[in-house]
């Protein structure tokens, strides 16, 4: 999420802003079993979709409101003074 708000800093220049990100993100990071299983079209795909992208703008415009100062998945902060 950090790096898609990183790559929103560059709205001006790419217009792609928090909510672009998400419309184009949101099918990938928020999958739909329902979706893929009943294989919905139409109406009932697009308000999915919608959904979705609405809950990955949201995320993206709180980052820092949800993660704070969380590490990174993959980094590991054992080594100083913290045990496993």
């Amino acid at each position: 999420m950090r790096h898609l708000l990183h790559m929103a800093s560059y709205s001006s220049q790419t217009n792609m802003h928090a909510r672009n990100l998400a419309i184009v993100w949101a099918p990938n990071l928020l999958r739909s079993k329902d979706i893929e299983a009943t294989g919905f079209n139409g109406t009932a795909a697009f308000m999915e979709v919608r959904v979705q992208s609405i809950v990955v703008e949201f995320i993206l415009t709180h980052v820092e409101q949800l993660f704070g100062d969380a590490p990174l998945h993959g980094t590991s902060q054992l080594g100083k003074g913290e045990s496993a």
